[in-house]
Parts: structure tokens; C-alpha cells; sequence
């Protein structure tokens, strides 16, 4: 499914945090929504999920317009902040997402262990949440966002606070993903995690300063490294990328 954004502007408290971006998102492809802290990344997927409204501009799923109910079932989303509970176990904290999706126990039943297999989750999947680590955290998160087979996927910072090993298996997984042909949106500060992905859109203070794919926007560096473009930006401003 493509997504398209046109001149999407959002502020709060009169203070602007999304500045006239327009983007548009292929169907199967892994985007990666990259910019340091307080760029604007987490505004931008709470847009494209239809969490919040945008004050100016529009945002479409092929030709449907968000926010829209309709469109729920196919999104799954997966917040920076882990939105699971703790005194659940792993498995009942899926079968609560489920009930939310509106998914019947026969479906979700062997659905919950499809998910915990593909996170490797399915050896602890009946311990409390609170004796999980930072890392198994992440990864429930991720099969309560998988659970309902949606065909777009945003996440917010995945892997932040996690370790490069963790990390690696969480892009593993991701990939698999895609090979379903899912769209995979996710937002990072980490420089690096941008060579997993096929485009990326730099955002900086608000703005779009760049989108196109990965090995093109490297291209444009000396370095062939993305902070490059980062640091041009904020020469431009007059302040510092990261």
C-alpha cells in the first residue's frame, strides 16, 4: 500500500514541529525516518498513523484519506515507549492485543505463537513482562504490533536502548518482514541503521532536508557517511545537527 504525505504541518503550543513535508512511501519498502532528538520523528509517525490530525496538508493510504477507521486493521504500530504490561505474561499480553484488534480466539490462538517464534520469544512466553529484559521488551512490543497481519508497519525507535547484537536481530527481523511484502516505516537517531533500509528521509528542526535512496544520499557525501548531510544543514542554520 503507498502512502502518500502532502505539505503536512503540525505545531503545538503555536510552536511548529512538522514543517510542510511532503513524502511519498512505496508499498514493500523499509524507510527510515532518520533525525537527532527533537527533530520531529515521533510527530511524523503519530501523523502517518492518524494518532493526531495535521493542521495543515494531508496524509493518504492509496486513495484513502487519514485518519481513518477502516485503515486500523491494516496498521500496526509500535511505540517508542514499550506499551505492554508488566504483571501480564508475554502470551497474555498478546491475547489482550488480539481481543483489541478484534480478533477471535480461534484466529488469534495459533496467531500468538506465530509471532513469538518470530520474535524468539516463545521459550519465555509465560513469564511475567516485568522479568524481561530492556531487549525482550522490544520484542513483545514488535509481535503486538505484527499480530494482526498488518500490511504497513511503523516503528518508533525500535532499538533504542538495546544492545548491537539485539539490535541486529531486531533488522533481521524486519527484513523478513519486507520479504512479505510489508511497508516497514521506522524512525532512528542512529547514523548507521540507515544502510538497512532502501530510502531515507532526513529530517532536521521540523523539515525534510533530504529523501531518496540509501546508496544515492551517500553518494552526495565525501565521506559516503549520512551525518555528512546532517552537518551541511546545520551549517545552513547557523546551529548543530546532532
Amino acid at each position: 500500500m503507498d502512502i502518500t504525505g502532502t505539505n503536512i504541518c503540525k505545531s503545538f503550543h503555536n510552536k511548529p514541529i512538522i514543517k510542510n513535508i511532503s513524502i511519498s512511501i512505496s508499498s514493500g519498502e523499509i524507510i527510515c525516518l532518520l533525525g537527532p532528538s527533537g527533530a520531529g520523528k515521533t510527530t511524523l509517525i503519530r501523523l502517518l498513523i492518524g494518532a493526531i490530525p495535521a493542521d495543515e496538508g494531508e496524509i493518504r493510504y492509496g486513495e484513502t484519506l487519514i485518519p481513518s477507521l477502516k485503515l486500523l486493521k491494516k496498521i500496526g504500530f509500535m511505540p517508542q515507549n514499550d506499551a505492554i504490561y508488566d504483571d501480564l505474561s508475554g502470551k497474555d499480553n498478546l491475547s489482550f492485543f488480539a481481543e483489541l484488534y478484534g480478533m477471535g480466539k480461534k484466529e488469534y490462538a495459533g496467531r500468538i505463537e506465530e509471532v513469538l517464534q518470530l520474535v524468539d520469544l516463545k521459550g519465555d512466553s509465560n513469564k511475567p513482562v516485568r522479568e524481561y529484559s530492556g531487549g525482550m521488551k522490544k520484542r513483545l512490543s514488535l509481535a503486538a504490533a505484527l499480530l494482526h497481519e498488518p500490511k504497513v508497519l511503523l516503528l518508533d525507535e525500535p532499538t533504542v536502548g538495546i544492545d548491537p547484537v539485539l539490535r541486529k536481530a531486531v533488522w533481521i527481523q524486519l527484513k523478513k518482514l519486507k520479504e512479505q511484502g510489508k511497508t516497514i516505516i521506522v524512525s532512528t537517531h542512529v547514523m548507521d541503521e540507515v544502510t538497512e533500509c532502501d530510502k531515507a528521509a532526513l529530517i532536521y528542526q521540523g523539515e525534510l532536508i533530504q529523501y531518496d535512496a540509501v546508496a544515492n544520499l551517500l553518494s552526495l557525501t565525501e565521506s559516503h557517511k549520512i551525518e555528512e548531510l546532517f552537518f551541511m544543514a546545520a551549517e545552513k542554520k547557523g546551529g548543530e545537527a546532532l
